[in-house]
């Protein structure tokens, strides 16, 4: 029963025409009419039975220094974020790829679909022969970074470095969170609304503060629960992507990496999946990232490790000149 109404409010989120965005209305699954601060392009993908399109900006300087840095999105947000990181990089010489994963952004988002981190690594390699570059630099923030590790490890031979912006994943939740299933993730991302969007982040990402700044990073989630249509469907991708982060981790494999690796931390982050299905004092051990940031660096052999004291899970916002500057001297100059 559950299936054929899923199926059923998804065929109305299928038929509900595009809606073109303006600021402060409803968004729809493609963001339509929501502006990238570059030009975005599509790359056109055959996968898992589905004709699927993955949005991305590829940005050369005018004078480039031949190098390549791939900026990997984390899950609650898309491309869109990385403006600031992008601007410094390509005065800096630097040429930016910045994909919006399948599932995400302006990308498609199947509902019928295996997401993984390897399916998903597969797709950006696969967008990174098209556009034929070589040896990159591979940024990842957030669930981005789980990405990025997946990336590494699958293709070592492409990445000349690795970088790690607070990274979800390091420590394994479904060790101690009950797992309640794809469908009791679904039912609590369908109640999911403008306000609550905003608690949990500035909760979660901002230590209880908000800046005024913040609201063009959420504008695109609270815009998108505008267009209750195609929110059905976004709300079941989203509970899909949870489930692969949930059980999908990638920490038990970081004595495997053998790249150059530098990890960011801002440790007064406290982000962890499932918290409010444990016990309060279980709660308190979760998403300690000044301890999770230093055990990371002890498991990648020969990794840096930049502490951001006071910083949250968002340091490209809240402490920006830190995070690029530890960002831009570690990346290779040509």
């Amino acid at each position: 029963m559950l299936r054929l109404v899923l199926l059923a409010l998804f065929a109305v989120a299928c038929a509900h025409p595009p809606i073109p965005y303006k600021p402060g209305g409803a968004m729809d699954a493609q963001m339509t009419g929501y502006k990238y601060p570059q030009t975005v392009k599509y790359f056109k993908l055959k996968t898992q039975k589905h004709d699927l399109k993955m949005a991305y900006m590829f940005v050369r300087p005018a004078k480039t220094n031949g190098q390549t840095v791939v900026l990997m999105h984390g899950k609650n947000f898309s491309g869109y974020y990385w403006q600031p990181t992008m601007k410094k990089l390509l005065s800096e010489g630097y040429q930016v790829l910045v994909p919006d994963q399948i599932g995400f952004g302006k990308s498609s988002k199947p509902t019928r679909y295996q997401y993984s981190f390897q399916a998903l690594a597969l797709n950006t390699k696969t967008l990174i022969d098209r556009l034929k570059l070589k040896n990159v630099t591979v940024v990842g923030h957030s669930m981005g970074g789980m990405l990025a590790t997946r990336f590494a490890l699958m293709y070592p031979e492409m990445v000349k470095r690795l970088v790690l912006v607070n990274p979800i994943g390091l420590e394994d939740w479904k060790l101690i969170v009950p797992y309640k299933g794809v469908d009791a993730t679904y039912a609590a991302e369908l109640k999911q609304t403008p306000q609550t969007l905003k608690a949990y982040q500035q909760e979660a990402y901002y230590d209880g503060q908000w800046k005024p700044e913040y609201d063009k990073l959420i504008e695109p989630a609270i815009a998108q629960t505008k267009d209750r249509h195609n929110f059905v469907k976004l709300a079941w991708t989203s509970a899909l992507t949870s489930d692969m982060v949930m059980t999908q981790p990638v920490l038990y494999e970081f004595k495997k990496l053998t790249i150059p690796t530098l990890l960011i931390i801002g440790t007064r982050d406290r982000t962890a999946l499932g918290k409010q299905l444990v016990s309060e004092e279980l709660r308190k051990t979760m998403g300690q990232y000044e301890t999770l940031g230093r055990k990371a660096n002890k498991s990648i052999k020969g990794s840096k490790l930049v502490e951001l004291p006071g910083v949250g899970h968002m340091p490209q916002v809240e402490a920006f000149d830190a995070y690029i500057n530890a960002l831009v001297d570690f990346l290779p100059r040509g």
